[in-house]
């Protein structure tokens, strides 16, 4: 195996009882650090440590990552013009941050007649966002509603 000393110099080839006296010798543990490579690498230091460097660049990793969420607009086929440029500002927002949108176009009482205002509608919305954001999922009708999902291109 390939050993590495505690401060990072390379102490050439050894076999495995040399390795672990070395590093008996040092006051520290054999970690083996590339099994795949050939010969293998190990190195000589404090495993306690090791493990909390690990733990430390995990951390540092998962603060990196950006959770996805999946924001919901409700809507009406009756919306208004102003509550229209609401939502849409809103839809904006979200897609800028990264989440993606659910909208949901619920009918009520007797517009369940009138479903093509409701796909009309929807149809307006990918086409007012159609530079930033993707339909994920197409409408589709989910008992008196329809629900589309779009995310961010």
């Amino acid at each position: 195996m390939r050993l590495i000393a505690n401060d990072g110099s390379n102490l050439g080839v050894v076999d495995r009882e040399t390795a672990i006296r070395k590093a008996d010798e040092a006051g520290f543990d054999l970690v083996e650090i590339s099994p795949g490579a050939s010969p293998p690498v190990c190195k000589i230091l404090d495993l306690g440590k090791y493990k909390y460097e690990i733990q430390k660049k995990e951390n540092e990793a998962k603060k990196k990552q950006k959770v996805i969420e999946v924001k919901e607009l409700k809507v009406r086929p009756s919306i208004g013009q102003h509550d229209y440029g609401v939502k849409m500002r809103a839809l904006k927002r979200f897609i800028e941050e990264g989440d993606k949108v659910k909208i949901t176009l619920r009918f009520r009482g007797r517009e369940m007649v009138h479903q093509e205002l409701g796909q009309q509608l929807l149809e307006r919305i990918r086409n007012d966002n159609e530079a930033l954001a993707k339909v994920e999922q197409e409408p589709r009708m989910e008992g008196r509603q329809i629900v589309m999902v779009l995310a961010p291109k």
